[in-house]
């Protein structure tokens, strides 16, 4: 896969979004979203470098938004950001993944079933669980705003190739795991005191990833205010519907 001008993506990049992709192929009635053109593929500048970014969103049973995107700033900086946000009438947690590369390798990679709920269901708890364990040679912080994320996270900065497809086969079993719950999750009803919990703590993890400052800084810079508050609130985090 290639974007923007034509220039190759990282190859854990590029991995990463591969195995994204398959994993909708095998979701339950897996389907695109529409995309507002202005928001699918968007160019801009940023420190006089061209910056190009690419939306793709789907949805599926259980789950009202698959969201990747794709990004390049010049011949440097990569990123992937991928989240799956969950129908609130179904008890399952949200997936997010993120990568942060550059030809000098790869500074951020994060992955997490992160619950709406306080803690994730025991199903997903258990599988989570009794996966083979994986070490990494520079794990990093939590962000102050990471108490959204379940105990699973894994966020590191992976040292070589073997580390990356570590990390790819990690994300992978997780979204096999998720997408095996998201085909026999109940499906509870609209006004069910589980869905407006559940719907609250979606709400909760968009409030908390918009506190990232370092990402409204860099849409601010290449574009606007007002376009990097609409690309955060509508593209990024959108709050869900109210039930």
């Amino acid at each position: 896969m290639s974007q923007g001008s034509g220039m190759t993506l990282h190859p854990l990049v590029e991995a990463l979004a591969e195995q994204i992709r398959a994993a909708w192929a095998r979701l339950p009635e897996c389907q695109p979203l529409a995309v507002d053109p202005d928001l699918e593929a968007i160019s801009g500048s940023l420190d006089g470098e061209d910056l190009f970014i690419r939306n793709e969103l789907h949805q599926s049973r259980g789950l009202r938004k698959l969201h990747l995107e794709t990004a390049r700033l010049g011949l440097g900086l990569q990123i992937l950001h991928c989240v799956w946000f969950p129908d609130p009438r179904c008890d399952l947690p949200i997936f997010g993944a993120d990568i942060v590369a550059s030809p000098a390798g790869v500074s951020a990679a994060i992955v997490d079933l992160s619950p709406v709920r306080g803690v994730l269901p025991d199903g997903l708890n258990a599988a989570l669980a009794a996966r083979a364990p994986r070490v990494y040679s520079q794990p990093r912080e939590l962000p102050p705003w990471g108490s959204i994320f379940s105990p699973f996270v894994r966020f590191v900065r992976p040292a070589n190739p073997a580390e990356d497809q570590q990390f790819v086969e990690e994300v992978t079993e997780i979204l096999a795991i998720l997408t095996q719950a998201s085909s026999s999750c109940a499906i509870d009803a609209a006004t069910s005191a589980a869905t407006v919990e559940r719907w609250q703590g979606q709400l909760h993890y968009c409030k908390q990833q918009k506190q990232n400052d370092k990402t409204r800084r860099v849409l601010e810079k290449a574009f606007n205010p007002v376009w990097a508050d609409r690309y955060i609130e509508a593209m990024l985090f959108d709050d869900p519907p109210r039930p």
